[in-house]
């Protein structure tokens, strides 16, 4: 596997590894990889083989390969590398996490370890089955309202570019088979696994994911081994958190969360401990709240 090409030069010591959905690309996680920039983060978000969208289809096996390998690249680099997934990808962020331990934070956005939100067809239990006949060739999953999406506006938008079957800034129009049964295998090996993550871990998720479930966010809170965890629960966010209402909100608690994780491990080795501007806000924030109480 060759190291990750046009990687940002070192300008920070925490560099970030940015995870997009199944079948997708970049663009779903553009908006969060500039916020984090101007907060002083490295992020990279690599192009997978196999996984990414036009990139042909292989074993998920290989999807954790290149992950790790983009990971051991920053690795290389800087001094903190933190995982950060959406989706699908959320789900192959823990799988990289579980092989490397080094992994300062875990952010985990929407993660899926089953389809089984609102807006998911009846029949989609059927597609497990169907992989194994000559349906596996030939069938594509057709994203369909409400997209992830709970903005109608830019819904309105991603709906006329699904209609051209053309891929959008919150994923795919379409997702072939044989991609879909490669997730549930990876879901089923990360679920397996979650108590043999212990860096640090942020779960964001929406209450009324159409998607995923927050039966999905629940089980990883309940299994994790992260010492320091945090659940964060969205209201007026659908699946893709990093586009709709509350993406600011989304990219700001992922922000802090990497400060309050870079500054713990660095307190644990200093006795003078070394505090953020935004992880010092928040304390003041909750003396104030603690005092009023």
């Amino acid at each position: 596997m060759n190291a990750p090409q046009n990687l940002p030069a070192r300008s920070n010591d925490h560099a970030v590894l940015l995870l997009h959905g199944l079948s997708s690309s970049a663009s779903e996680l553009r908006f969060l990889a500039r916020l984090l920039t101007e907060e002083g983060f490295v992020t990279h978000t690599p192009e997978l083989p196999g996984y990414s969208a036009g990139t042909g289809h292989v074993p998920m096996e290989q999807w954790i390969s290149a992950a790790v390998a983009e990971f051991d690249a920053l690795a290389v680099q800087h001094q903190h590398v933190s995982v950060c997934g959406l989706s699908m990808g959320a789900t192959l962020a823990a799988a990289v996490a579980q092989q490397r331990p080094a992994a300062r934070a875990l952010l985990l956005l929407s993660i899926t370890l089953n389809y089984d939100g609102w807006a998911i067809p009846w029949y989609r239990f059927l597609l497990d089955y169907a992989y194994y006949t000559p349906m596996r060739s030939r069938y594509r999953y057709r994203e369909h309202e409400p997209y992830g999406l709970r903005n109608e506006a830019l819904r309105s938008k991603i709906a006329r570019a699904m209609q051209r079957g053309e891929i959008s800034e919150v994923g795919p129009a379409s997702i072939a088979l044989p991609a879909l049964h490669e997730a549930s295998r990876l879901a089923g090996s990360v679920r397996k696994k979650l108590k043999t993550i212990n860096a640090d871990c942020l779960i964001i998720h929406a209450i009324d994911d159409e998607t995923s479930s927050p039966h999905n966010a629940r089980f990883v809170a309940a299994n994790v081994g992260a010492s320091f965890l945090r659940t964060i629960w969205l209201d007026d966010s659908y699946h893709m958190i990093t586009s709709d209402n509350e993406r600011e909100v989304v990219a700001r608690e992922c922000a802090l969360f990497l400060r309050e994780s870079a500054a713990a491990s660095v307190s644990s080795n200093n006795p003078t401990p070394v505090v953020s501007r935004a992880l010092a806000r928040r304390l003041r924030q909750l003396a104030t709240v603690a005092g009023k109480a």
